[in-house]
């Protein structure tokens, strides 16, 4: 909890930016208000951060106090991850500032709202969002070191939670476990015809010196990094799926576009921007393949089908997952559907209404305890694509107390976080009492969360 909130206001005071940033800027006289080892707090990091927060919405009580401690142990952190050779993600990096800017680009309308409203260009949007996220990596780096070695046992969450009232016990939303069997809809060959003509057009008039491989990316590429000329960003092998890595690895000329490669995203042709270590940038252009209604038709039929043998037992679900379905996902798992518990980090069958994806939550909605729904169009959230399903709906938990035999890991996790909370706090409060800080005069009689910064 109290990491999270170190990294909620780090958040808003380094990803956060408005219109009055800069009007600010001409009326306040800047200052080095703290000083915290030999790394400066100015008075413009508070002001922007109190301002971008103000326009969020968020009520911060005392800012003047509560803006620039955080930022004084923001740096505690970042020394320590220093000292500590923490490592950072730059794929990470990336791809969080990627998703950060698609969305104030979604939120704005456009490239060129989001850059008049923000006051900044997207490029350097993109660069403060990438510092963001490689500021929460070194962060938690830190933080792991220090509570790597928190261990409970079974018999301590028991003891734990044995002294609580019910009412101080987790509550746990209602549940589901979801099994789904897909079909894929198939593309026509006169549809892969035209598709790869397409693509073979593009790259001649690339190859001619017509238009740039980038320039023709921004007008005919199908994902979001057709407004970046089609550029992905160093990569590692894994962060691909494994038909088109190769081909992004086997480039050797930047001069040259690739041959057409098929993936379950689309047809694809590259080009190489560079290779560093063991990873590469490219550029590609993707052009997903239509699809006739028919085909979906007929998926549609074969899955009701599937799920009339299934309930007139001429075979089980998990039966027919594991055969029929074309779900790489959960296909070896009977069909299975699994969610990454964003508070433990384990892999679990159950998924809270609002984690499943939209399209199958809405069928799910509506469903009993071992009923098989008919076939339905659903997006498939990984490609982008639709793809047909039937969806049965395994178990529904419903919201409760946590209980030591039905939640475990829950109950496990809130003891483990109790005693990294003990940890981190012990430590914050030595690094704070053994580090050189030097609190302005006119700063110093705010009340702060710790004590020892004013030496």
């Amino acid at each position: 909890m109290f990491l999270k909130k170190i990294i909620t206001f780090f958040v808003l005071i380094v990803a956060c930016s408005t219109v009055y940033a800069q009007e600010k800027k001409k009326n306040v006289v800047d200052e080095v208000i703290w000083v915290v080892g030999d790394s400066p707090i100015l008075l413009s990091d508070v002001e922007e951060a109190r301002i971008s927060m103000e326009m969020m919405g968020e009520t911060v009580e005392n800012p003047y106090a509560t803006i620039p401690e955080q930022l004084a142990i923001q740096k505690l952190y970042l020394h320590q991850a220093e000292l500590d050779s923490v490592e950072v993600n730059e794929q990470y990096a990336a791809t969080i500032a990627e998703e950060r800017v698609n969305a104030a680009i979604q939120m704005y309308g456009s490239r060129e709202n989001a850059e008049a409203v923000i006051h900044k260009s997207i490029s350097k949007l993109r660069e403060q969002y990438r510092e963001m996220a490689r500021t929460h990596q070194l962060q938690e780096g830190v933080r792991q070191n220090l509570t790597k070695y928190v261990k409970v046992t079974p018999a301590e969450v028991r003891e734990y939670f044995s002294r609580l009232p019910e009412d101080s016990l987790p509550y746990i939303n209602t549940q589901v476990e979801v099994q789904i069997i897909t079909n894929v809809p198939k593309i026509s060959r006169e549809e892969v015809d035209r598709v790869e003509n397409k693509l073979r057009d593009i790259a001649q008039r690339i190859n001619s010196g017509e238009k740039t491989f980038a320039q023709m990316a921004k007008i005919y590429s199908q994902d979001g990094s057709a407004r970046y000329g089609g550029e992905l960003g160093l990569s590692g092998r894994g962060q691909w799926v494994p038909e088109f890595a190769n081909v992004a690895f086997s480039l050797t000329d930047p001069q040259k576009v690739s041959r057409i490669v098929r993936t379950e995203f689309g047809f694809h042709i590259m080009q190489l921007i560079e290779k560093r270590g063991d990873k590469v940038n490219v550029r590609h252009i993707i052009i997903k393949p239509e699809i006739d209604d028919s085909e979906y038709d007929r998926c549609i039929g074969r899955l009701d089908s599937i799920a009339t043998d299934i309930r007139d037992g001429k075979f089980t679900f998990d039966e027919a997952a594991t055969i029929l379905s074309e779900d790489k996902d959960t296909r070896y798992n009977k069909g299975l559907m699994a969610n990454m518990d964003e508070n433990t980090g384990i892999l679990t069958s159950r998924f809270e209404m609002k984690d499943l994806p939209q399209d199958i939550a809405k069928v799910v909605s509506t469903m009993s305890v071992g009923d098989i729904s008919p076939a339905v169009r659903i997006l498939n959230e990984k490609t982008g694509s639709e793809v047909c399903a039937i969806i049965k709906l395994k178990n529904r938990i419903e919201g409760h107390r946590a209980t030591i035999a039905e939640d475990f890991q829950v109950l496990k996790q809130v003891v483990e976080n109790e005693r990294k909370n003990a940890i981190e706090q012990k430590w914050l409060k030595e690094k704070i009492r053994t580090t050189y800080t030097r609190v302005a005069p006119g700063w110093r009689d705010y009340k702060f969360e710790y004590d020892g910064w004013i030496k």
